[in-house]
C-alpha cells in the first residue's frame, strides 16, 4: 500500500545551533520530510468520488475507520483531512462525516499535492 512518506521531498538538516544535538545522538545530520501541500478535490475530481456517510460513536477513531473502509489502518489522514478534521478531539458523538471511496481515486488525488 502507498505510504504517505512516498513521493516526498526530504531536507537535511544540518543547521550550526542543532550540532550539539547531533553529537549527542551519534549522527552528523537529520533528515525531515517537507510539508505536503494538499489541495481538495476540485469538481471533476469530485464526481469521480463515491461519499459513505459516516455517524461518529463514542470510541471511533480515524485509524480503526480507515482500517474498516480502505484496509489500511495508515491512511487515517485521508479521512481526516477529506473533513477538515485534524484529531479525534475535532469529532463529536454523532457527527456524520464522508469516507472517500474508491480508494484507488481517492489516493492519487492526495499523492499530487505532496
Amino acid at each position: 500500500m502507498t505510504s504517505r512518506y512516498d513521493n516526498r521531498l526530504a531536507a537535511v538538516n544540518d543547521v550550526e545551533m542543532y550540532k550539539s544535538l547531533f553529537k549527542k545522538r551519534g549522527v552528523k545530520f537529520i533528515k525531515q520530510f517537507r510539508t505536503p501541500r494538499i489541495s481538495f478535490p476540485s469538481d471533476s475530481q469530485m464526481a469521480q468520488l463515491k461519499d459513505i456517510d459516516y455517524t461518529w460513536k463514542m470510541g471511533d477513531r480515524f485509524f480503526k475507520l480507515a482500517n474498516k473502509f480502505y484496509g489500511d489502518s495508515t491512511l487515517w489522514w485521508i479521512i481526516a483531512w477529506y473533513n477538515q478534521k485534524p484529531t479525534e478531539s475535532h469529532m463529536a458523538t454523532g457527527e456524520v462525516i464522508m469516507i472517500p471511496q474508491p480508494l484507488d481515486v481517492i489516493l492519487p488525488i492526495f499523492m499530487q499535492g505532496s
